[in-house]
């Protein structure tokens, strides 16, 4: 009798281990499709910068299938830069065909830049903003519908809930003074509710200056590998240098969707050079064209 319950416990433990085991092996194998995929990828060190604890590097483990887009994008990844504010930028967003595509479309069409009037809602001039720039429709053609396709994949909100392209010129000399992309009143709240991240894609590259600063991120801003190429202002906060084709895409709102006041940003003067970019506002809930 003793014999027989002995060796039905050794019965149940084998049958545990061999489902623990199977388990384990299915996990392994959904987790191998899943990097062959693309949909999941694995971090590692960049050979090109030195480990700091701002930036780490997220490489795409598979090739992008995007049958619309325009021209070669080159090997795309993405880049940690802040947790506060929450900063990514992603490598090779757009090739260099996409950004020329966006500038032609809104060189026509380009007037000095305004700002929001916190209390009518419209547009007004401000001497913080002293950049050209317009705005193109939501889905105005193929490829701006696959560009906003690609944001949407991007950040996880959904297209809907963004704005149109706005394409900016920065000529030497011109910049964009810190603010917030947030709204603090009513009424720019009444269509999609509050601005909760945005999508800066860089259309050219420049020489010196016109770096997007955060001047109240946290952490050890000097970490970054390209610190010794920022200008004066670039030094002034976390900074990120234009380069054609990347997207920087940070958060106005924290997990919780309360406001990140760490999120405060700018534009610093270009310096040598000219500076174009494409900027994508996301809302809270569906934008309204």
């Amino acid at each position: 009798m003793a014999k027989l319950r002995h060796s039905r416990i050794q019965a149940r433990k084998w049958s545990t281990l061999s489902l623990v085991l199977t388990m384990l092996f299915m996990l392994t194998v959904v987790l191998l499709m899943l990097l062959a995929l693309g949909i999941f990828s694995l971090p590692i060190s960049s050979a090109d910068a030195p480990p700091n604890d701002l930036t780490t590097s997220y490489r795409r483990m598979a090739v992008e299938r995007d049958g619309d887009g325009l021209g070669k994008r080159g090997e795309q990844w993405t880049e940690i830069i802040s947790w506060e504010p929450r900063a990514f930028l992603y490598h090779n967003f757009l090739s260099k065909e996409e950004c020329e595509h966006l500038i032609a479309l809104a060189k026509p069409h380009m007037t000095k830049s305004t700002v929001v009037d916190s209390k009518t809602g419209k547009s007004k001039d401000s001497r913080v903003r002293t950049s050209s720039g317009m705005f193109l429709r939501r889905g105005q053609d193929k490829l701006i519908k696959s560009i906003e396709k690609r944001v949407a994949d991007f950040s996880f909100i959904p297209v809907e809930h963004g704005e149109g392209l706005q394409v900016l010129h920065y000529e030497v000399g011109q910049k964009y003074e810190a603010h917030y992309d947030y709204f603090l009143d009513e009424f720019n709240t009444k269509n999609g509710g509050q601005r909760t991240a945005t999508v800066l894609m860089y259309l050219s590259d420049v020489e010196e200056g016109g770096e997007t600063v955060f001047p109240a991120a946290k952490g050890n801003i000097t970490s970054v590998p390209w610190w010794n190429e920022l200008s004066e202002c670039g030094k002034q906060g976390l900074s990120v240098k234009p380069k054609m084709g990347n997207a920087l895409l940070f958060w106005s709102t924290r997990p919780d969707a309360t406001l990140d006041p760490s999120s405060l940003h700018g534009g610093c003067p270009v310096i040598i050079g000219n500076k174009c970019s494409a900027t994508k506002w996301m809302h809270l809930g569906e934008y309204k064209v």
